[in-house]
């Protein structure tokens, strides 16, 4: 090992030793913090970059992946509920493969329009029918399922039969079964858009013939109602309009000095109606006109008797000739015919009523009656549809509002304290490894210059011992100037020793070392020692 290293390796350990134990458990424990630095760096360097295997899994095809994956020793990760399985980005492919040979995952069952290629040029007209029927409910259940929040979804279809024997078609209704996916839950919005996928898909259903249900059995949407949204249109137009009232008396007398309560009546209920009228124009051409006309006239003929008495015929009796005259006529008009359908849908507003209470201390002079005309304009009054608006003037209780400022100014009140006194601890604790950080900083700075002190001194006597008398007293004899020594003597290479050197020792070495390598450099500067030594004696 060279010289030079192994004198830097030297200076490095007596540095190590001369530390306070302060200084050694700082040191301990920055090692420690970039040993694991290290090792998270190298382990995040070197983990594999996991991509999809398959998504989408059933709890059966994902347990059976992971299985195979397991016996072949393959790393593996799974997202999404258990529904993704992820392997290492380069053994994609292979484990695809692998998973297809093992005929992983198993098929999806058949159904949708698939069915129709099974069907036979034998078959009946009903086995058509209910084979499209299980085609069309296949297919939107696959689409259905296809929706991130729904896992497995299963539809039934109810089409009336088309036949020409009955004057109004029934309506086909729909059934839907909906699965949520693993930590999901269906909203409002996902169920709607179930409803007018499949209401969209069968010709004559409305969004309201289609019943939806969840796994654990609640109803969310249902037949002749809709979704449960609409169950909520009450609910949702008291709100809108308490709010609007609410803001009105805000500005007139001012904010929590009044509350407003709101009760609406909706008609949950639909109808539709079908009208037929006809009638004749006045003053319009006919359509068709036609007219028939017969005649006939007879002359005189043979003798004819005359009944009489006891039916015995009487001769005698003459006969003149006889006419016959016919006519008819027949004229087409034209009729206007009108049919209307009037549909009336759910969510009607049959009755309202509003309550407003104002606070007697901040009304003051307000008068009710004009309260009452603001309120009936902005909530919408209809006194034909009976509704009823009611407007009083009481003094409130303001217990609870001042118990509740109260617990507000506590609790302001005590998070204050509590920010105050982080602050302070984190004032100290900072204060606390400011001091420690100035009092290491000061040991090293008093160990490096204690060591320094002690590196000079040892120089200081290696340079007198190796002076001899007579370059002593030439050194401090004329007028001050030291003469040029003469080389000094080449010296033999120090050899390391074995035995562990003192401080002392390996600072003569250094020294010697110093002169055989440069020895004008070592004159000039035991020169400088000896002129400093003289100048202190002779003060």
């Amino acid at each position: 090992m060279p010289e030079k290293i192994k004198s830097s390796l030297g200076r490095a350990f007596g540095a190590v030793r001369d530390f306070t134990i302060a200084q050694r458990t700082l040191a301990v424990l920055a090692l420690a913090i970039l040993a694991v630095a290290v090792v998270a760096l190298v382990m995040w360097v070197t983990r594999p970059s996991y991509s999809p295997l398959y998504s989408g899994l059933s709890s059966a095809d994902a347990s059976a992946i992971v299985e195979q994956l397991q016996s072949s020793g393959v790393p593996y990760e799974l997202s999404d509920g258990g529904a993704t399985v992820m392997v290492p980005e380069e053994q994609v492919y292979d484990q695809r493969l692998a998973a297809a040979a093992a005929g992983l995952p198993a098929e999806e069952p058949v159904g949708g329009y698939s069915l129709l290629d099974e069907m036979g040029v034998t078959s009946s007209e009903f086995q058509q029918d209910v084979t499209y029927k299980r085609a069309l409910e296949g297919e939107l259940a696959r689409t259905i399922s296809a929706m991130d929040v729904v896992e497995t979804a299963t539809v039934q279809l109810a089409i009336p039969e088309e036949t020409v024997f009955v004057d109004e078609k029934g309506k086909p209704t729909a059934s839907v079964f909906l699965q949520p996916s693993h930590g999901k839950q269906l909203e409002t919005d996902d169920v709607e858009a179930v409803v007018h996928l499949v209401s969209a898909s069968i010709d004559g259903m409305a969004p309201t013939d289609v019943a939806v249900v969840d796994a654990d059995g609640e109803v969310l949407s249902e037949v002749g109602v809709g979704t449960r949204s609409s169950g909520t249109q009450a609910a949702e137009y008291e709100d809108r309009v308490a709010g609007q009232v609410q803001t009105l008396l805000d500005r007139v007398v001012g904010p929590g000095n009044a509350t407003v309560a709101v009760t609406a009546e909706i008609d949950q209920s639909s109808s539709e109606r079908l009208a037929e009228s006809f009638t004749a124009p006045e003053g319009e051409p006919v359509l068709s006109e036609s007219t028939s006309t017969e005649g006939y006239t007879g002359g005189a003929g043979g003798e004819a008797g005359v009944l009489g008495p006891d039916n015995i015929a009487v001769p005698g009796g003459g006969a003149a000739g006889s006419n016959y005259t016919s006519e008819k006529a027949t004229r087409n008009n034209a009729v206007d015919k009108v049919t209307e359908t009037t549909t009336t849908p759910a969510g009607a507003l049959t009755r309202q009523n509003v309550s407003v209470a104002v606070d007697s201390d901040a009304a003051g002079t307000l008068d009710a009656e004009a309260v009452t005309a603001l309120v009936s304009t902005a909530a919408g009054i209809d006194d034909e549809r009976g509704d009823v608006v009611e407007v009083e003037i009481l003094p409130f209780d303001t217990s609870a509002a001042d118990e509740a400022q109260a617990a507000l100014a506590a609790a302001d009140a005590a998070a204050e304290a509590e920010r105050q006194e982080a602050f302070v601890r984190n004032l100290v604790v900072g204060g606390v490894a400011l001091v420690l950080l100035l009092l290491v900083v000061i040991g090293l700075l008093r160990s490096r210059s204690q060591r320094r002190r002690e590196r000079r001194e040892s120089i200081d006597a290696d340079a007198l011992a190796l002076a001899s008398g007579d370059d002593l007293a030439a050194l401090t004899a004329g007028d001050g100037l030291a003469p040029e020594l003469p080389p000094a003597p080449p010296r033999p290479a120090i050899q390391p020793p074995v035995a562990r050197m003192t401080d002392v020792d390996q600072r003569r070495a250094e020294v010697d070392a110093l002169a055989a390598a440069d020895p004008d450099k070592t004159a000039e500067y035991l020169r400088g020692l000896l002129t400093e030594g003289r100048a202190g004696v002779t003060r």
